[in-house]
């Protein structure tokens, strides 16, 4: 390891197999030719940290504490930056970053910035109801004026059981099902689409859609890579 390479810290459980999809993605992402080329990652995988979405609805427990605890604790193992493969978390970002020291690097944020480098003016996103409710790509977005497409009723109830009930449940076949219905609907609108939750990008594959498939969990995978090893 030298001087300038950075500890990735990502603060997962959000869920376990979207964890390991990030990080098997560090992995393939890394220039390496040897093991050794490889940067340091910390993973903490808290499945028990309470539903995201049920809280920004009124429905759930407050899963802030147990984020920033589980943010701590990676800044007291010698992370040097926290990423986390949870789009529905970043709704709780700006409360987790004034409880550590190091940056907590926004997939949310660094997804706007890709699309607008692509040049994209109008966006589709397929995410959990509180990510559309919370409005947390809404705002990074729209600052950079792109505008957004969400599903309609029918099609946000089909997202939110591929995830949920398909990909979330361990069914990955039944949640592909779903959530590819509901993207083919919404790509007739739009220049893009945000696979807007890490369940999403698990279940669904650039080659499927006819326009751009923008996964946020690619974008940190590179982000992470690149800051680990200061390229």
């Amino acid at each position: 390891m030298t001087d300038d390479e950075k500890v990735i810290g990502i603060l997962g459980g959000m869920g376990p197999l979207a964890t390991a999809e990030l990080f098997r993605r560090i992995v393939e992402k890394t220039p390496a030719k040897k093991d050794q080329d490889h940067p340091r990652i910390i993973i903490y995988n808290d499945p028990k940290i309470p539903d995201r979405t049920a809280y920004i609805l009124g429905k759930g427990e407050d899963p802030r504490p147990e984020l920033i605890d589980g943010a701590k604790k990676l800044e007291s193992w010698g992370a040097d930056f926290v990423i986390m493969p949870c789009n529905t978390a970043h709704f709780f970002a700006d409360d987790i970053q004034r409880a550590i020291r190091i940056p907590l690097v926004s997939m949310v944020e660094k997804t706007a910035e890709k699309i607008e480098e692509m040049g994209l003016k109008k966006v589709g996103l397929l995410a959990t109801d509180g990510t559309i409710k919370g409005l947390v790509y809404h705002h990074a977005l729209l600052r950079r004026g792109i505008a957004i497409a969400t599903p309609d009723r029918t099609g946000q109830r089909l997202v939110m059981e591929g995830i949920y009930g398909g990909v979330k449940a361990g069914d990955l076949t039944r949640g592909r099902e779903l959530l590819l219905r509901v993207a083919r609907e919404l790509e007739k609108r739009v220049d893009g689409i945000i696979a807007g939750c890490t369940e999403v990008s698990v279940a669904l594959k650039p080659d499927d859609l006819a326009v751009p498939l923008i996964d946020p969990m690619d974008v940190i995978a590179e982000t992470a890579v690149n800051l680990a090893l200061g390229s």
